[in-house]
């Protein structure tokens, strides 16, 4: 489900946060699933559980989950709709993408890139052609 890198420089409520995110996105937790008690998660991480309550709490923060009192968290429908992380997901883009552009990588091999992205229409459909 989630691994940890100790060798990683963020913290480790960000990496948890970021691997429930990306399950949560991928489609692997479902909307309304529920996610492991912080005590669980705890404990098959290994950590303390004010680390894994403290990604469960940002992730609420953001829209991806959802608590219930008494039932616990829960995979929320609109996984992504958080304008805020949309706009810190769009400036990490940009930031990429002139990084790519000085490097030598072309406008079309960047937009090529994008439009394979998960979830993106392929140029071939857009046009009504199969791959």
């Amino acid at each position: 489900m989630i691994s940890l890198n100790y060798r990683d420089s963020r913290p480790i409520y960000e990496q948890i946060k970021d691997g429930l995110r990306k399950l949560i996105v991928t489609g692997a937790l479902g909307t309304g699933e529920k996610l492991p008690s912080v005590r669980a998660l705890a404990t098959q991480l290994s950590i303390n559980p004010n680390t894994i309550q403290r990604a469960y709490n940002e992730l609420e923060g953001e829209g991806y989950i959802y608590s219930v009192p008494g039932k616990g968290s829960f995979a929320a429908g609109n996984a992504g709709a958080d304008e805020s992380r949309r706009k810190e997901l769009l400036e990490k883009l940009r930031e990429l993408a002139a990084e790519l552009k000085y490097l030598g990588v072309t406008g079309e091999e960047l937009a090529a890139l994008v439009s394979d992205a998960p979830g993106a229409p392929r140029q071939n459909e857009e046009k009504g052609g199969d791959r």
